[in-house]
Order: structure tokens, then C-alpha cells, then sequence
């Protein structure tokens, strides 16, 4: 899940190398807290926060084999 989190978060934003995920997995969790730098935090989160919304939707998709909650937090 980090990977594509990663993956989605560089191809959005202006300075790729600032981008940074953290994956913590318990029992029957996975939180991944994004932090990219504060000029990319509008391409990240979107109007309305729409493309939050889509990379949450694409990462609990792909962990839905898992029977695990995905939580993708945006840090600033």
C-alpha cells in the first residue's frame, strides 16, 4: 500500500523527492500518513477534496484482499 500511495502522491505534486509515506500496520489496520511540501498540499488534497477522496478509494480497493482498514491521513 505505501508504494502506491507513493506512486500516486509523486505524479501529482512538483517536488516528488518531499513526498513521504509512513505505513502503520496493527492488527486490523494499515494507516498511511502522507506528508508532501506545503506548496504541493493543494494538488494532493484537491477542490473539495476530491483527489483525497479518489487516492483513499483506489488504496482501500486495493486492500480489500487483506480484510484490513486502510486509513490515508494527509500531513502537512
Amino acid at each position: 500500500m505505501k508504494e502506491l500511495v507513493e506512486v500516486i502522491a509523486t505524479s501529482l505534486v512538483d517536488h516528488p523527492e518531499e513526498v513521504v509515506v509512513t505505513e502503520t500496520v496493527t492488527d486490523k489496520s494499515i494507516v498511511l500518513e502522507l506528508k508532501v511540501a506545503p506548496d504541493d498540499m493543494g494538488k494532493v488534497i484537491g477542490k473539495q477534496g476530491r483527489i483525497a477522496k479518489a487516492i483513499r478509494t483506489v488504496v482501500k480497493s486495493a486492500a480489500s484482499k487483506d480484510d484490513k482498514k486502510v486509513i490515508v491521513e494527509i500531513l502537512q
